[in-house]
């Protein structure tokens, strides 16, 4: 019995021993932030005292020192001590699920005293077929690289005790405080709790997708006065008929701008990477070498479609009608396009083209100010074709003959329905690294979208392709440096020694790499402002169409390439970004990453102040007023203005009063009164007190002679009345109103009138008719 006792106790501090050295190289791997061991999760209200830690404390050596018995029965103290410290991290509000390969998170939680609730999964083939169905069939769940062989698998873990799966079944029905998911549909957000955290925001698809960034980057003149042709390639969808219409005069624009760069270059003696061919090749193009083309015709048609496009931007060709002829028919655009490549490939005869060099020069003078893409553009006019559902490089192609190009896209009727074919601009003339391609990952973190919050990372690591960079081939082993392809492939023995063997390099080794050819200052001045500058506007661009919820946050993986001029082009952006330790660059940065991601979004929430490692905050938006949804019907509140009183109709100088003003009363003239008479006589009569001037009354009146009477009504203040009676010069009787008559209308088209009566000649009837004026 003794001898079962000792034994029992031998095993018992084996297994404290295996816990101790887990708890010890958990503690390696993360290492928790000064003052943050365990307050995070907490309100800053809830503070943490020595009482409590030495209460927890012992709680862990009695979970570590209790003896379990052999097979699966645990003991009642260990049970008890285990039941103790679940029930202390459920106060605390620790209890954390994870979904898919993260070992560093769960050692990083679990050292700072949180809790695992297993995840139930189904097997792995329907996990699998889940997973490919849910990232086919959903436009939102965003591009991710992670790889299928480890993308759903949960790693194995030492559990020798099973002490995590016990803590893991006494916390089966808790609410989990914090998830860190590999895809965004395994937990639906909407069925959270405010004070939950998730590591995935609800429709990334907007940015985090090759279709969403090609289409939200163009509304980038809305938030900011950048271009976003300065750091992201000319991107189409080519399911959409618009967009492929300018893709094709893009096409046709490129390969007409192409020829006259090769025109300039081949009269300085410039010869690129991207212009040198093999034995082999030489050989075949020395034999093709026999069609002529007419230089000065394709030279022309070249400079002209410049000019009508730099009309264009400059708004010139509004005024052109819709009937102008094009620059070429679709006939000569077809043989243009062969001809160029005739000319670029070196498979044509061409005359001397010294008379064209000046004209070549000056058109590209002019493209330089308005292309910010000139120079990446190259000669060839390649293209390279991405379907929008799927990642890791899975379908990408490059092409550079255009018929070539429609047809790929017409081959998968599900993803021409879907529009989710996109084509870009592939850069001709990269940055290289002895010789190879690479491409450069960039973490970046959100832990707000209102006010927009960025996190960048410091640290970044290269992928290089595995064969040495040629346009002579457009193979994906030369051209795509997505580790997932490139793992695959053997290295090429032409590739140069310097590049490992696991194709990776991390940032410092770059930077050594610069400062070999006296470049090392343009990292820090040129390529990590690009990067971030690039990061931050595709995130405004799509700010408007994510969730704004709060504990929520995404850690994303952003692809660069970099210029001969080291400016960097950002190609897309993954949700999701593989963790895998696939090599040991990645093995230490994506150890870290992880590790600083929960300092930021766990150790600075419980203190403002804690260290977050590498990530540094780039941009914090000021917080904007989001107004309170009331519904879809909207209530409009006002009142109907009164109409005012309407004033009288004004009255044109030239036109007589209407007879609805007064009547006219009228003798019709004898025969005999036709004739012309030696004297006039007028008479003015009014109604009212008005009395003529005395100056008017000592007048002596001339003899009375047939008169003819009219009777206005005027409805307006009068102040004096001038009426012309003849154009004879006759005396002329004035009548002036009483001093200064103003009246205002109170009622309804009812105003005082003045009443006037005329007394003319029968003869000046037409004259007074014609000057007279209400």
């Amino acid at each position: 019995m003794r001898a079962n006792v000792n034994m029992e106790r031998t095993r018992s501090c084996q297994s404290v021993q295996r816990d101790q050295e887990g708890h010890q190289a958990s503690d390696r791997c993360c290492t928790p932030c000064p003052e943050s061991g365990e307050t995070e999760g907490r309100s800053n209200d809830q503070k943490v005292t020595p009482v409590v830690q030495q209460c927890r404390q012992d709680k862990s050596k009695s979970l570590q020192t209790a003896t379990p018995p052999e097979g699966k029965v645990h003991h009642p103290e260990r049970l008890r001590a285990a039941k103790e410290f679940v029930d202390e991290a459920v106060k605390m509000r620790k209890v954390f699920s994870v979904q898919g390969p993260y070992p560093v998170i769960r050692a990083a939680l679990r050292a700072r005293g949180w809790v695992e609730q297993r995840m139930h999964l189904p097997n792995c083939r329907a996990r699998r077929r889940h997973s490919e169905e849910g990232r086919a069939s959903s436009n939102d769940a965003g591009d991710s690289d992670d790889d299928d062989d480890n993308s759903d698998s949960v790693e194995k873990e030492e559990d020798p005790d099973e002490l995590y799966g016990l803590m893991s079944r006494l916390v089966r029905n808790a609410t989990v405080n914090f998830y860190w998911t590999n895809r965004r549909d395994a937990i639906n957000s909407n069925s959270l709790q405010k004070e939950q955290i998730i590591n995935h925001f609800a429709r990334a698809g907007s940015f985090a997708t090759k279709v969403g960034l090609c289409v939200n980057l163009r509304n980038l003149h809305w938030f900011d006065s950048a271009d976003p042709d300065t750091f992201f390639p000319r991107c189409y969808r080519l399911c959409a008929q618009d967009e492929k219409h300018a893709f094709i005069e893009d096409y046709r624009r490129t390969a007409c701008v192409s020829l006259l760069k090769y025109i300039a270059e081949k009269e300085r003696g410039v010869q690129g990477e991207e212009t040198s061919h093999s034995i082999q090749d030489q050989r075949k193009l020395s034999k093709q070498r026999s069609k002529p083309v007419v230089l000065s015709k394709m030279i022309d048609s070249a400079l002209k479609v410049c000019q009508d496009f730099m009309e264009s931007l400059e708004h010139r060709d509004i005024d052109k009608s819709l009937e102008t002829p094009p620059t070429l028919t679709k006939e000569e655009w077809a043989e243009f396009i062969d001809s160029y490549h005739l000319v670029v490939h070196g498979r044509a005869e061409i005359d001397n083209s010294d008379h064209f060099v000046a004209c070549c020069k000056a058109m590209l003078e002019r493209l330089v100010a308005v292309c910010p893409q000139l120079d990446i553009d190259g000669l060839h006019n390649i293209w390279i074709i991405k379907p929008g559902a799927k990642s890791r490089g899975r379908g990408i192609k490059c092409a550079k003959h255009l018929d070539q190009i429609l047809r790929l896209v017409d081959v998968d009727p599900t993803l021409i329905k879907e529009s989710k074919w996109v084509i870009q601009k592939y850069l001709e003339r990269p940055f290289l690294v002895h010789g190879t391609k690479f491409d450069l990952r960039q973490w970046f973190l959100v832990t707000d979208w209102n006010p927009l919050t960025v996190w960048f990372y410091k640290k970044c690591y290269m992928r290089f392709s595995t064969q040495p960079y040629s346009l002579d081939t457009l193979n994906s082993s030369v051209h795509l440096c997505n580790n997932s392809i490139q793992k695959h492939l053997r290295p090429s023995q032409l590739r140069h020694g310097g590049i490992p063997a696991d194709n990776m390099w991390s940032d410092d080794q770059f930077k050594t790499f610069l400062s070999s050819q006296g470049r090392e200052g343009q990292w820090q001045d040129e390529v990590v402002p690009g990067m971030k500058k690039a990061v931050i506007h595709a995130l405004q661009t799509t700010q408007d169409l994510m969730d704004s919820r709060k504990n929520t946050f995404e850690l994303y993986g952003a692809d660069f390439m970099l210029g001969r001029d080291l400016r960097p082009w950002l190609i897309e952006i993954n949700a999701s970004p593989t963790m895998a330790p696939s090599t040991p660059v990645t093995a230490r940065l994506c150890t870290a990453v992880q590790e600083d991601t929960l300092r930021v979004i766990l150790d600075r929430r419980a203190n403002r102040t804690a260290n977050t490692g590498d990530f540094q905050l780039i941009f914090k938006q000021a917080a904007v007023e989001v107004p309170q949804y009331v519904g879809v019907s909207l209530l409009v509140e006002g009142f109907k203005i009164k109409c005012p009183c309407p004033l009288p109709p004004l009255r044109s100088f030239t036109r007589s009063a209407p007879k609805r003003r007064g009547s006219i009363k009228e003798k019709r003239p004898a025969a005999d009164e036709t004739k012309r008479l030696p004297k006039i006589k007028t008479q003015l009569k009014t109604t009212g007190s008005v009395v003529p001037p005395p100056s008017l009354l000592h007048l002596e009146l001339p003899v009375p002679i047939p008169v003819e009477t009219f009777t206005l009504r005027l409805p307006m203040t009068v102040k004096s009345t001038h009426l012309p009676l003849s154009a004879q010069p006759y005396p002329e009787f004035v009548q002036k109103r009483k001093s200064e008559v103003s009246e205002v209308c109170s009622e309804k088209d009812q105003c005082p009138a003045l009443t006037v009566e005329i007394v003319v000649p029968k003869q000046s009837r037409p004259a007074a008719t014609s000057t007279m004026s209400a």
